[in-house]
């Protein structure tokens, strides 16, 4: 009998401490052991020479928009996706599922739908609004890994914002879960008030768009949160950070004890406002893109480590929604999941010279830290899971409509040109993925924090 399930070898393997010539042996889902000319007879072998292997892609924020809106997504196609990108967890998000994850039938109900449809293991969001205080027990028991709220609008009238008075109680009962609260933050009265006012002049074109939300709404509603958090001592996360300056107030609160982290996504380093332009309704997200300086801001946050993790925020809809000439009525989403590894690998290693090692880390291991989930998840140690991605980093591929596996097959990183991709994805040591294409069907798992 075999003595491992698979053998890979010749990998550069990469890892916390920098880059290691060698070899990974699984058995029973598991990473047995790693080194150099490991021993033993395996039932598969993997000539990985050439190649770099990664800890399997984490994806804290994806929305599947699954119950009720699968003809936008849903978790077949998602995750499908996110396998091809070299990814095998990823947290979907409360909202734009109906129902929306905010009491435990919910999380039950999308709970069964992943585990029946998805590629990927995955992590499910619970809900933070205005009217679900007394169901936040009853979701952290399901094994949410989190509340999500949003301190503006979040464009799905079921899922309304929460006002400071109930991001504060929420906070205060998270806080005693021992879970955290994740937050979109913009300030409403801002924003609101401007995409009225332009709306009424007309005033619909894609800069105006960006002139309803600007940087300053931002920055006032994470020193908001911070405050709250701060004084509830709950654990806060940040979400989808569009500008260092942004950073720089979460930076500076860690720094006090505040017990906090944050996002920033690939389409905040890749384009910036003049893209949105360009590109019109396919780059259209909240916040939305920023200048040029924002986005070597956000680089230089990254070389310095005060950006936690990476995240797609992967929020797609139909193309019709994606269409117009009025900016306000596009729905704001960018379809993102599949590229986010390739992209950061392109920009963020090749061009930028970031260690592979860092972007391993802002890509799975520093997730699987904050939301509980080391040492099974995020990591290339023995007796982790075998979640594992092998990565070309010397081609060049110009992505095309047809290379996605979204339902709608719509991003803006169409035409852009890649110097990395997934050549081999697998979960627990299965191939579910090659070269893009889905070559088997796993049993994805429900995935629940260790705190749970």
């Amino acid at each position: 009998m075999p003595q491992y399930d698979l053998l890979i070898q010749d990998a550069t393997i990469v890892l916390p401490s920098g880059l290691e010539r060698g070899d990974i042996a699984v058995a029973e889902g598991k990473i047995q052991s790693r080194g150099t000319s490991l021993g033993g007879s395996a039932a598969q072998y993997i000539d990985a020479a050439g190649l770099h292997l990664f800890p399997g892609v984490i994806d804290p924020h994806v929305h599947c928009n699954e119950p009720g809106r699968t003809d936008w997504e849903g978790f077949a196609s998602a995750s499908r996706a996110l396998v091809a990108g070299g990814a095998t967890l990823f947290f979907d998000m409360p909202l734009n599922s109906s129902p929306p994850t905010i009491d435990a039938r919910a999380f039950g109900e999308k709970a069964r739908l992943g585990e029946a449809q998805s590629a990927a293991d995955f992590a499910l969001w619970g809900g933070l609004v205005p009217h679900n205080l007394d169901r936040l027990e009853e979701l952290h028991r399901c094994g949410a890994v989190g509340f999500k709220a949003f301190m503006s609008e979040s464009g799905v009238e079921d899922f309304p914002c929460v006002d400071d008075d109930a991001l504060y109680e929420g906070m205060k009962r998270i806080a005693s879960l021992r879970s955290l609260v994740a937050v979109h933050a913009e300030n409403n009265s801002i924003t609101a008030a401007r995409r009225l006012r332009a709306i009424a002049r007309s005033h619909t074109s894609a800069r105006d768009y960006l002139s309803s939300r600007p940087v300053m709404a931002e920055l006032e509603a994470i020193q908001r949160a911070l405050l709250l958090a701060a004084e509830s001592r709950c654990a806060l996360h940040v979400v989808h950070v569009s500008t260092g300056r942004g950073v720089a107030l979460i930076d500076e609160a860690r720094r006090r004890g505040v017990d906090v982290s944050c996002e920033t996504c690939p389409h905040y380093l890749f384009f910036t406002e003049e893209d949105l332009e360009t590109l019109g309704g396919v780059a259209k997200c909240a916040p939305p893109l920023r200048s040029r300086q924002d986005r070597e801001d956000l680089w230089s946050c990254l070389r310095s480590g005060t950006i936690d993790m990476m995240a797609s925020d992967h929020s797609p809809g139909l193309p019709e929604m994606k269409a117009g000439s009025n900016f306000f009525s596009i729905w704001g989403g960018v379809s993102g999941c599949q590229t986010m590894l390739p992209a950061l690998l392109t920009e963020g290693a090749k061009n930028r010279g970031l260690p592979l090692q860092v972007l391993a880390g802002l890509t799975s291991r520093n997730a699987a830290r904050r939301f509980g989930l080391l040492p099974s998840k995020g990591s290339l140690d023995p007796g982790a899971d075998a979640d594992l991605a092998l990565v070309n980093l010397n081609c060049s591929i110009t992505l095309k409509a047809g290379d996605l596996l979204y339902r709608h097959q719509q991003s803006p990183f169409v035409g852009q040109r890649f110097t990395a991709a997934v050549v081999r994805t697998m979960i627990r040591g299965k191939t579910i993925c090659m070269d893009g294409k889905i070559v088997s069907e796993p049993r994805a798992k429900l995935i629940r924090p260790r705190t749970n």
